[in-house]
């Protein structure tokens, strides 16, 4: 789990701003993030862990340089709820490399999707879920305690990743494993709606507070973005710009802000996720100057 004495904001990979301005390696994304006033980077490896330890090693390297926060997403191919135990042991090995990689490049957490349901109930699948975390525990041992689990809020009706099912899994072994709230999922996952005003942000940490304790409310890893959604949840990561989907910023940066919460965000929107981190930052520092 990361601490900061404050919120840290920083994009998911690299924006299209990043090439355009001549950037050919992500090497250089610290200091790109840098130069926007951000704080924190999160290393996508969604297709797969690829890179090579000598490019993780240099951006971890220049991450401390210029003083951003790092955590790592793990491939989205993980599936922790499959009912074939082959792809659930797969799964164990596709974070334990991930693991390792975030390692390397010196990031404090690793952000890991549930799988679906599939043809069972949610229920089965929570339970094949729960016990590949059992098995993923055991299999680690001692290794890479000082890396978090994060285990994200999802966005379809049809895949794990409800608040209470991360939080259940969450608790299988609260030492290892930490939420990561994505409020864009949540809001596509019950199709809008889901986040009018600050109570309801600030509903999201109370919860976590209840069930884990304070320390992970208030140190929580999000995502954020604005997601279009149809009729069973999460289509498509959107930008900033987008007047019609949601959620918005402005109410959680007023609940961050009047709580004293120190959440790292990082944003996903399609391409501006550099551009819009750098407008919830300024949307926070707003709600917190105003009190």
């Amino acid at each position: 789990m990361f601490f900061s004495d404050t919120p840290l904001f920083g994009p998911g990979g690299n924006s299209e701003s990043f090439t355009l301005e001549g950037h050919k390696s992500t090497i250089e994304a610290p200091g790109f993030v840098e130069k926007l006033g951000l704080s924190a980077y999160e290393y996508e490896c969604g297709k797969g862990v690829r890179t090579s330890d000598a490019v993780l090693a240099s951006v971890g390297v220049k991450a401390r340089e210029h003083h951003i926060s790092l955590s790592l997403h793990a491939p989205y191919f993980i599936s922790l709820s499959g009912r074939e135990q082959e792809t659930r042991l797969k799964s164990l090995d596709y974070i334990e490399q991930s693991l390792r990689a975030a390692d390397v490049l010196g990031a404090d957490t690793i952000v890991v999707h549930s799988g679906s349901v599939g043809f069972g109930t949610r229920e089965e699948a929570m339970d094949l879920s729960k016990d590949t975390l059992t098995r993923l525990v055991e299999a680690l041992g001692d290794k890479y305690t000082h890396i978090s689990i994060g285990i994200e809020t999802m966005g379809r009706a049809g895949q794990l990743g409800t608040l209470e099912e991360v939080l259940t899994q969450c608790l299988v072994c609260p030492e290892r494993f930490v939420p990561v709230v994505d409020f864009g999922h949540l809001n596509a996952r019950e199709c809008g709606g889901q986040f009018p005003d600050a109570d309801s942000y600030r509903a999201v940490f109370d919860r976590i507070g209840e069930v884990l304790g304070e320390k992970y409310a208030r140190y929580l890893h999000c995502h954020f973005s604005k997601i279009e959604y149809g009729k069973k949840g999460e289509l498509r990561h959107l930008t900033f710009s987008d007047t019609v989907f949601g959620p918005d910023f402005e109410p959680l940066a007023e609940a961050i802000a009047k709580e004293g919460l120190c959440p790292r965000i990082i944003c996903e929107s399609a391409g501006t996720q550099s551009e819009d981190a750098v407008a919830m930052m300024q949307m926070y520092l707003q709600a917190k100057n105003s009190l």
